[in-house]
């Protein structure tokens, strides 16, 4: 557990960048700190490893007050993950990982074993110990990051905004790759980030931070997200926090339906085009995109070819998930898949909607009665 009492930091030019901050980090879980530029996330991270002094207050780390240990020596127990890795340019990847474990005296052999270890946990193949940062993508960067910060298995893991520097695709891959490692390794991580999206889907709890470094609100994703604390958090989870609370809502109630469909490899003795958006999957029953009808009765052959399928839904997964795709559709159709990816049926957009609304009726019926 993390706790911070009364702890605020407060610059020589008379700047606040934090102040009175009360809040616990539960052990085994993630929090994750938000909030605009300058509101103190960052300074109230770096206070745990004693990067930044507070000037007044305490901070806890397992009960133990951080300014009784030496600074040195409590870094090496926490993980510490910045943002762009990080790395040392001039020491391969594997000597990357091996830093911390060498730092804290264990043999080289020992470490390097470690580092390979880490590697594939974070899911990096282990040819790729024997290069350079400069040899890497961003992405791989970022995942050799984590694995050095995993390297000691400290119980505590700091994250100062990990994932910004990469571009949205790699990132949400990197935010799955984090919610798969803790499931393992069941680590108390606080995560800085600007961006509410990330912090409500990796976040457990997520703390909610304004200019002046206060702390306005702490709270489940869902609950930040349905009862805001005031306008400023309102404002900043944004208008759109309907459709981001979806993604707590389960799925489990829509039943997909059967839509036309065919094969790839049967496109090209297509006489015609379809008299209906028709989904095109591979041999292994896995979407490949939609076949659009045809415009009139005397269109020949599929005009335009094969269209892009939007996104995917996952049967069983919270209902943002199966919103997205019936939107992202060409042929207003989502596409529903089991966990292989294999297609499973299709969804519309008013059928998600209906099955939102049942919930909420279910929601309101089940208030009722306990009134």
């Amino acid at each position: 557990m993390i706790e911070f009492r009364a702890v605020t930091k407060r610059f020589d030019d008379g700047t606040v960048a934090v102040d009175n901050l009360d809040l616990s980090v539960a052990a085994g879980t993630i929090t994750v700190f938000v909030g605009p530029s300058g509101c103190g996330k960052t300074t109230s991270l770096r206070m745990v490893n004693r990067m930044v002094e507070p000037s007044s207050g305490t901070i806890l780390v397992d009960g133990v007050d951080v300014r009784g240990v030496n600074p040195a020596q409590l870094r090496r127990g926490i993980g510490y993950v910045i943002q762009q890795a990080g790395l040392f340019p001039h020491r391969t990847v594997l000597d990357n990982v091996a830093t911390v474990p060498l730092l804290s005296g264990w043999t080289r052999r020992r470490a390097r074993a470690r580092a390979a270890e880490l590697l594939e946990l974070v899911g990096l193949p282990a040819e790729l110990g024997a290069r350079y940062p400069v040899q890497l993508s961003g992405g791989q960067q970022q995942r050799v990051g984590v694995a050095r910060a995993l390297a000691a298995d400290p119980p505590v893991l700091l994250m100062d905004e990990p994932f910004s520097a990469v571009d949205p695709v790699v990132r949400e891959g990197l935010q799955d790759e984090l919610l798969r490692l803790q499931a393992e390794l069941d680590k108390t991580i606080v995560f800085v980030t600007h961006d509410i999206d990330e912090a409500v889907k990796v976040g457990e709890r997520v703390a909610v931070f304004r200019q002046g470094g206060r702390l306005v609100q702490y709270a489940g994703p869902d609950e930040l997200l349905a009862r805001p604390a005031d306008d400023f958090v309102s404002s900043f989870v944004g208008r759109d926090r309907g459709y981001r609370r979806l993604s707590f809502v389960d799925g489990g109630g829509i039943e997909p339906a059967e839509v036309p469909t065919t094969r790839e490899t049967a496109l090209a003795t297509a006489e015609r085009a379809p008299d209906a958006w028709t989904l095109v999957l591979d041999e292994e029953d896995r979407p490949r995109g939609w076949l659009p009808p045809r415009s009139g009765p005397a269109e020949e052959a599929p005009g335009g070819g094969v269209r892009p399928g939007g996104s995917l839904y996952t049967r069983g997964t919270p209902l943002r998930g199966a919103l997205d795709a019936a939107l992202s559709s060409p042929s207003g159709l989502g596409v529903v898949v089991d966990e292989d990816g294999r297609y499973a049926g299709a969804v519309s957009a008013e059928e998600v909607l209906a099955a939102i609304r049942r919930r909420r009726d279910e929601a309101g019926a089940g208030a009722g009665g306990a009134a």
